[in-house]
């Protein structure tokens, strides 16, 4: 598939799993007004839970994520002590125990804890909220770092999906980052979680890498597909040295430039495609008869912190360190270092930090850019109808589609915006223009595609 131009694959723009993004939180949003906003939540309202888990055995050198090195286990149980009392503060504010349809676990490497202490927590949250039977529990693997007694533990607490780091299959790619995994152990893992009937299994790969070639992406997407994975979800390298450290250990000069990139993700896609997946906005995969790729369909799809999901919850309640929380009033983080976020719980308080207050105008712009990154296309008119604005006041950012229309990669009827297929890796620069706060500096972002 032809390529956008180069000047649009280098362009570094926000992933918009929220708007407005995270580096336009601040910091007049904080416990007291969390606890104000978690008290004010209707009995009504639907939510999912998050719990970031901040360690992991080894740092993979990509890794973008908030997460630290934990080699030996004490840390991480006084962690997990801090985020117990965490979920009793929340619940406290709450009037009403929360209608809870999903939760995540995210990391780090989130079964890096003890198998006892998983099932401990998921039955505390079960006491302290309403998790509803049918409930969405998902937990994010490292394949490297999984016990049979950890996949009893998954089993026991009631997780049904379960996502797997790959990354990549070469050799000289996984010894560039610092990650060697082998294909027999990640299909392994995949055997040990069906067995306890954890039927969801997503698979993560990553292009974009040090000294990854197109040819390599596919082998590694064909060794994938002999595990009959469920869903996939391929994401673009994010070199961001001057806020990750670590990603300093990556030489630049390995990295593929922004046509390399845009080849290895289109062949990767391509493949699933003809495999018989279902293509899903940026860099999601699903089979047919997912869930995912049915919310696609019926135009249900949704885009939060975890990426695309079938989530459509009012609330997103966000526990430990730096985790992130949207409610409708808006969105609220949690502090970042580990430490400062045990001293806030200690203290009684919320660990929020910082945050954003919602106004109408970012309402109505998230829905639009929610509805592009998720359809690739939006009907501009109805969605103001939806939010009760004038289309006019949009015409700006119409006016900033003018050149992507002429270089072909939109197309515009009126107020109907649809993404071309050979530009949908562009995505992210079209919903840009709908974006009212696009004022950070670009070192900020990852690359477009």
């Amino acid at each position: 598939m032809q390529a956008p131009g180069t000047t649009y694959l280098d362009e570094r723009l926000p992933r918009y799993t929220s708007y407005p993004t995270a580096p336009h939180f601040a910091a007049d949003v904080d416990g007291d007004c969390y606890g104000d906003w978690l008290g004010a939540l209707s009995p009504d309202t639907k939510g999912s839970l998050y719990l970031h888990i901040p360690f992991c055995r080894s740092m993979c050198w990509y890794c973008g994520c908030h997460t630290t090195v934990a080699l030996r286990d004490p840390p991480v149980g006084a962690y997990l002590g801090i985020l117990r009392q965490e979920i009793e503060a929340v619940a406290a504010r709450l009037t009403t125990p929360l209608d809870v349809r999903h939760v995540h676990f995210g990391g780090g490497t989130p079964t890096i804890l003890a198998p006892d202490d998983f099932v401990e927590l998921v039955v505390l949250l079960r006491q302290r909220f309403a998790l509803h039977a049918e409930a969405e529990i998902a937990v994010e693997i490292d394949p490297r770092h999984l016990s049979p007694a950890m996949v009893e533990a998954l089993r026991e607490a009631g997780v049904n999906r379960a996502s797997l780091g790959v990354q990549s299959f070469d050799p000289e790619v996984q010894r560039a980052i610092n990650r060697v995994q082998g294909v027999r152990q990640t299909a392994a893992v995949i055997a040990q979680l069906r067995e306890a009937g954890i039927a969801g299994v997503n698979l993560d790969l990553i292009y974009g890498l040090p000294r990854q070639s197109t040819a390599s992406c596919v082998e590694t997407v064909e060794q994938c597909l002999e595990m009959e994975p469920d869903r996939f979800s391929i994401f673009g390298y994010a070199h961001v040295p001057d806020f990750k450290k670590h990603q300093q250990r990556i030489a630049l000069a390995d990295l593929p430039d922004g046509g390399a990139r845009h080849e290895q993700a289109e062949a990767m896609a391509q493949r699933l495609v003809d495999a018989g997946y279902v293509r899903i906005g940026l860099d999601h995969f699903a089979r047919p008869q997912d869930e995912m790729a049915q919310a696609l369909g019926s135009g249900r799809l949704r885009r939060n912190f975890q990426g695309y999901t079938t989530d459509g919850c009012e609330a997103l309640i966000g526990f430990g360190a730096s985790a992130i929380g949207r409610l409708p009033q808006g969105y609220v983080q949690n502090e970042v270092v580990t430490g400062r976020y045990a001293e806030r719980i200690r203290e009684g308080g919320l660990a929020t930090v910082r945050g954003y207050r919602l106004s109408d105008d970012d309402r109505l712009r998230a829905d639009l850019i929610e509805r592009l990154m998720c359809d690739l296309s939006v009907d501009v008119e109805a969605v103001c109808a939806r939010h009760g604005a004038d289309p006019e006041e949009l015409a700006p950012s119409l006016a900033r589609l003018a050149p992507l229309v002429q270089d072909g990669m939109v197309q515009r009827e009126g107020a109907q915006i649809r993404m071309q297929e050979r530009a949908r890796l562009m995505v992210r620069k079209v919903a840009s223009a709908f974006d009212a706060h696009i004022d950070q500096p670009a070192r900020r972002y990852s690359r477009a595609v």
